[in-house]
């Protein structure tokens, strides 16, 4: 007869697979590729940006600026950069000596002696002293450039560093689960406007937080009251969070993912719909009431994850016990 340890094991692994958007199906993120060869996951941004850009790009989607570990990798990506992007001649690639001339390390801290390295000939040459990055052509030579030039470039994520978060269905553990409401939620000290944080969220795969009934406000206030409150430089308004609901287009005030806007009159700031028209985006007190702000203003923000359905987010306990009634 199987032990107690075995059958827990079996009943997890084989409860797993019927979950969706997870590491035994090596899925990473929608907007990803996974190359079996070398056992990660690829994104051709098509908008250049510098090198600094790209590599904070990369981090907000969970992954990394790329670079080739391997002439094996090297080759497995230049055969997806060809397939799909044929025209694009050369991408920034996550290395740099901006710490100390004529050091380069990778993004995450390695010699290039650990690396695929293979330099154009004359190169790296520190041109007029301002060359500290690098860009790999579609045959792999590099050459270092200008890091506040604009390039394109491609974000990794390896399979090993993959960590599913299967309560939230997403690789991102920063997302806080609440199963009485049914959503993961994720509170973002860095101030940015209404705008950008609705593009922070959804780089992040995930839409900025609604308010629809006074439980969700009361949370997402204890959210906000069990964060320490952050170092900030710059001056942001304090005790507003933006939320997803907005009255840009004139149009009434909606969601941000374009659904009219349904919650109770006492949940709104004064007990009734704003009305004034230079404050079009959507907000949060401390307190939980929902107020009209200025687009422009910057604060802190909540994004949201619709949770996965509750057969798919069962304990440990509950998949032993479904197991052995199999």
């Amino acid at each position: 007869m199987l032990s107690k340890s075995l059958l827990l094991f079996l009943a997890v692994y084989i409860l797993s697979d019927f979950s969706y958007g997870q590491k035994d199906k090596k899925f990473f993120r929608k907007d990803y590729t996974y190359i079996e060869s070398v056992q990660s996951f690829y994104k051709i941004h098509s908008v250049a940006r510098t090198w600094n850009e790209a590599k904070r790009m990369c981090a907000q989607e969970g992954a990394m600026l790329y670079y080739a570990e391997n002439v094996e990798e090297r080759e497995a990506v230049a055969s997806f950069w060809n397939r799909t992007q044929p025209l694009m001649p050369w991408v920034f690639v996550g290395l740099t000596d901006q710490m100390a001339e004529g050091i380069f390390k990778t993004v995450d801290g390695k010699s290039i002696s650990e690396v695929y390295s293979r330099w154009q000939r004359f190169q790296p040459d520190n041109h007029q002293g301002n060359e500290d990055c690098v860009h790999m052509d579609l045959i792999g030579t590099m050459n270092d450039y200008r890091c506040d030039s604009n390039a394109k470039f491609i974000c990794k994520k390896t399979l090993e560093s993959l960590e599913w978060d299967y309560n939230c269905n997403m690789p991102n553990s920063n997302y806080i689960y609440n199963q009485d409401i049914g959503k993961c939620y994720k509170l973002h000290t860095t101030p940015m406007n209404w705008a950008d944080a609705y593009t922070m969220c959804q780089i992040e795969l995930t839409s900025l937080a609604v308010v629809n009934n006074r439980m969700e406000a009361d949370y997402l206030v204890k959210l906000t009251e069990t964060i320490p409150e952050p170092l900030v430089a710059k001056q942001y308004q304090q005790g507003i969070y933006h939320v997803g609901f907005h009255n840009r287009f004139q149009e009434g005030w909606q969601t941000a993912e374009g659904t009219k806007m349904n919650v109770d009159a006492d949940l709104w700031f004064n007990n009734k719909l704003p009305q004034n028209h230079y404050a079009e985006c959507g907000s949060m007190f401390f307190n939980g009431r929902l107020v009209s702000s200025s687009c422009n203003m910057e604060s802190f923000f909540i994004c949201e994850q619709q949770a996965i359905p509750t057969n798919n987010t069962s304990t440990t306990e509950e998949n032993e016990e479904n197991f052995m009634q199999l």
